[in-house]
């Protein structure tokens, strides 16, 4: 109960300044908690996650908390059950706090909607969050909560776990079971868990990874023993070799990115077996993406669409894409599934000369939230929302596991992320890795994970919140 009053005192101090949390559920979370003491009072065996605070990212349905999908249209859904991600983490004993901030309908990488209005970065609040899973990010940077849940189309996890200092996994699909995907094989709509550090992401992931009822409806979820994340292995970091790609094989990714990643490099090289750079080529990917992306938004929305969901002011990013599928041949489709297919075997290659491949977590710095995504990249124009996140959607085209890890400030004193990408379904050793570099990382001043000035947000007002449910963007 103690762990739950802290949370809610420290969401109290700061949310105000950042908008992370929309929607609390401290009546529930407190008897949620009583349940907990009072098993441990009575020396009953407790969960994995027993007593623990988590907040769950306002895609996924919550039963008797409002879920709004970041859409006025949700604006008063109460939902009678629980999205399977949340049975799982209840039955491992979260304590659920409340619902996080998302771009509506959860399309974007810039967290901010009409209801209500975006979430600040908790090391600038004038600054994007990334997203979609901004709001739980920044929920974590700011210490609101130890533990949320987030998702995965083109890099709604690694995206703000970049831009604000925190831990993100994006796991071999299947791993974490969604049974609410629309589209049964896929490597778009993942779930997945976020933390302040790998090992409290690795416990999250124990639990949603779990097998249930639930995860039998998704004809994705494979045979897996989820405990095991909750531990561990330890990993000689001096035995590893590492890959390195600025940009996998020419996608676009800002000068300033590059340079900082350079120096970053150079610093693990120090602390590693090797550094060597991998020839990895995925520039076909951005285009591949646009494509399956369309196919998946066709299959999503057609039925809102007959249902008028697209009113005016509805998130442009979900329009665009709508859009671009009604233009995109089952041919076009279909030459995109064949590259994406020969570019997973391509860059599982890789795998066989280096442990494991690390690449920059975003193109760009953290830029203004009232842009939707940023207008140019040293010089050269963004043509759409996805233009910009060819490093995490690339990776999202071929599939294999990944790990956001912050790794220090940049230039401009917001957080440095990279992502770290190990061979498909190998997600424990991967997280492993992930968890013995943040230990050598945690010595470095560069290098280790920056932590926001909680101070600075207490008592801040911010200028992220709608009044009046309206909300001006930039496009």
């Amino acid at each position: 109960m103690e762990l739950l009053d802290s949370c809610l005192s420290r969401i109290a101090d700061v949310n105000p300044a950042l908008n992370a949390m929309v929607t609390l559920a401290a009546e529930s979370a407190r008897e949620e908690a009583t349940r907990v003491a009072d098993d441990v009072v009575g020396g009953r065996p407790l969960a994995a996650l027993a007593g623990l605070p988590v907040a769950i990212k306002d895609l996924q349905p919550t039963a008797g908390i409002v879920t709004t999908y970041g859409s006025e249209r949700y604006a008063d859904n109460v939902p009678a059950a629980d999205a399977g991600i949340v049975v799982r983490a209840r039955a491992a004993g979260a304590v659920v706090v409340g619902k996080t901030n998302i771009p509506e309908m959860s399309i974007g990488a810039n967290t901010v909607n009409r209801l209500f209005g975006a979430t600040g970065n908790p090391f600038d609040p004038d600054l994007t969050c990334g997203g979609s899973s901004g709001g739980s990010a920044v929920a974590l940077a700011s210490g609101m909560v130890p533990l949320a849940t987030g998702s995965d189309h083109g890099g709604s996890l690694r995206i703000p776990a970049s831009y604000c200092g925190v831990v993100g996994h994006r796991a071999s699909p299947g791993l974490v079971p969604h049974e609410l995907r629309t589209i049964s094989q896929t490597n778009y709509s993942l779930q997945g868990p976020m933390g302040r550090t790998v090992s409290d992401a690795a416990l999250l992931l124990s639990a949603i990874a779990a097998r249930d009822r639930s995860s039998r409806r998704d004809p994705m979820a494979f045979p897996v023993d989820a405990a095991r994340f909750a531990e561990l292995d330890e990993v000689d970091v001096t035995t590893l070799r590492i890959g390195v790609s600025a940009d996998l094989g020419g996608v676009l990714v800002s000068e300033q990115v590059r340079r900082v990643f350079g120096t970053r490099v150079q610093e693990i090289a120090a602390l590693v077996g090797e550094v060597v750079e991998v020839p990895v080529d995925l520039t076909a990917a951005s285009d591949v993406d646009w494509r399956l992306r369309a196919d998946v938004f066709a299959t999503q929305y057609h039925r809102d669409v007959e249902d008028g969901l697209f009113d005016e002011g509805f998130n442009p990013n979900v329009i665009a894409t709508y859009e671009k599928a009604l233009t995109t041949s089952v041919l076009d489709i279909a030459r995109a599934r064949r590259t994406q297919m020969e570019m997973y075997q391509s860059f599982d290659e890789v795998f066989d000369q280096v442990d494991v491949v690390i690449c920059p977590g975003v193109s760009v710095p953290p830029f203004p939230w009232r842009d939707l995504h940023p207008r140019q990249i040293d010089g050269e124009p963004v043509d759409n929302y996805m233009a910009w996140l060819a490093l995490s959607a690339s990776l999202t085209v071929v599939g294999t596991p990944v790990t956001a890890l912050p790794v220090g400030l940049d230039e401009h004193g917001t957080p440095f992320g990279v992502q770290l990408v190990g061979p498909m379904h190998s997600d424990h050793r991967l997280l492993s890795i992930a968890a013995s570099l943040e230990a050598a990382f945690s010595e470095s001043p560069t290098l280790r994970r920056p932590v926001a000035d909680i101070g600075a947000l207490v008592g801040r007002e911010t200028t992220c919140r709608t009044e009046g449910r309206s909300v001006q963007l930039g496009v």
